[in-house]
């Protein structure tokens, strides 16, 4: 038998996957560039955090300051928050910052909000019993920031904006959207109010053909990018001070850090996190699976990288979305109901080539279909045994099978 290996359960003590195929199939692995990358040394990331990119030493720049905010990214993302955000506070300290001066707010955009164990995980116990933690909510105690070029209203989260040295710690990561996630991101959609989000994801008017332009780009397309163009500028507006963004490996652990003035690190950021995510594209497959681990909770992610690797001719994919916490709730993509949604409700349908969709997950989830169209073509599978009952079914000797491991945060080109 072909056997590999692949990681799951980010948030519940990781663990392998152990998959196993027919020895007559071909089976290509297809790891992003820097799967592999050891993790940082806790010397090592100190080190990103006190000599920060494009502007003082942290120590030096919060001298004098009276309110400090710390804006840390949800259970969506895997950045390991908890390794980070110590040297953050012997820096503050250093500053004479007390801890009273100090709070956090979780970035959940229009995700849901973070329960006192999503906290834990993220921050570390001891960050809960010394500060406070606080969830962003979207659709109250927003105020007004400035107005993006393209007409963006942001309003950003009155706490955060009561403070006079605001800090970001999230993860760089492909985005189906924003091309790259990180950065800025922190701030919009990350504490932004519901109205402000709409505007930013909603397809904008082309100037040139009078029509409407739709400014999804895809997986790790960032060149020109006009979400990004209107993220960035709203930091800007709302003067995120500093950002500090992770690089992770295929175990979502933290294998390089930037941190500094916002658009410099960011700068240094992408141009590492473009050539470590990006995956060799298969082609011309007959199965395709895409395993999710580091977005588990918004598995249809790991498609987009899936679906171009499919034969023309036809072939199956297999979706491997492992979350004992289900599907991230979404209010403004999300399903609420069978024929209800959010605002821009997403609904992902698989191309004419993708005879069926196979998901598989230990921890069944039958609303999370509603995620996707054409559903008849849709299965939910909860033993891997029964998947590849379904696989051989169809595909005999000599099948050509492509294994994305870090489906929902590989890009290809």
């Amino acid at each position: 038998m072909n056997t590999i290996t692949l990681p799951q359960l980010a948030w519940h003590g990781a663990k392998e996957l152990g998959l196993s195929f027919p020895q007559s199939w071909d089976v290509e692995v297809c790891n992003m560039a820097g799967y592999d990358r050891p993790p940082l040394k806790p010397e090592e990331i100190k080190k990103a955090v006190t000599g920060l990119i494009g502007m003082p030493p942290l120590r030096e720049y919060a001298r004098g300051k009276k309110e400090v905010v710390i804006i840390f990214d949800d259970m969506a993302r895997v950045t390991r928050v908890a390794e980070i955000v110590p040297h953050v506070l012997e820096e503050l300290a250093a500053a004479g910052i007390a801890d009273s001066q100090i709070r956090f707010v979780a970035a959940c955009g229009c995700h849901q909000a973070m329960n006192r164990l999503d906290f834990a995980k993220k921050l570390g116990e001891g960050i809960l019993a010394r500060f406070p933690v606080y969830n962003h909510a979207p659709y109250l105690k927003c105020v007004y920031a400035g107005t993006t070029t393209s007409g963006i209203k942001v309003r950003i989260n009155a706490e955060v904006m009561k403070c006079d040295l605001k800090i970001g710690i999230g993860s760089i990561v492909p985005h189906i959207m924003a091309g790259f996630g990180g950065g800025s991101k922190i701030v919009l959609p990350g504490v932004a109010a519901y109205g402000t989000i709409v505007a930013m994801h909603t397809p904008q008017v082309s100037s040139e053909s009078g029509g409407v332009k739709d400014t999804v780009t895809g997986m790790g397309v960032y060149k020109d990018n006009p979400r990004r163009r209107d993220i960035n500028e709203a930091a800007d507006i709302v003067g995120l001070d500093v950002k500090i963004d992770a690089v992770v490996n295929m175990w979502g652990e933290t294998a390089a850090v930037f941190a500094g003035a916002p658009a410099p690190a960011y700068a240094a950021a992408l141009e590492e996190a473009a050539a470590h995510y990006l995956a060799p594209a298969a082609e011309d497959k007959d199965i395709v699976i895409a395993n999710t681990f580091a977005k588990a909770n918004e598995a249809i992610s790991g498609l987009l990288v899936a679906f171009p690797s499919v034969s023309q001719k036809g072939g199956d994919v297999v979706l491997i979305a492992n979350a004992p916490e289900g599907q991230i709730t979404h209010y403004l993509m999300g399903p609420f109901g069978n024929d209800i949604g959010g605002a821009l409700r997403l609904q992902m349908k698989p191309p004419p080539n993708v005879n069926r969709l196979i998901i598989f997950s230990e921890y069944p989830e039958l609303s999370s279909k509603n995620y996707l169209e054409d559903t008849d073509r849709v299965f939910l599978v909860h033993d891997w045994s029964d998947v590849m009952k379904l696989l051989q079914e169809k595909h005999k000797s000599g099948a050509k099978v492509a294994v994305y491991p870090n489906a929902d945060i590989q890009y290809c080109k």
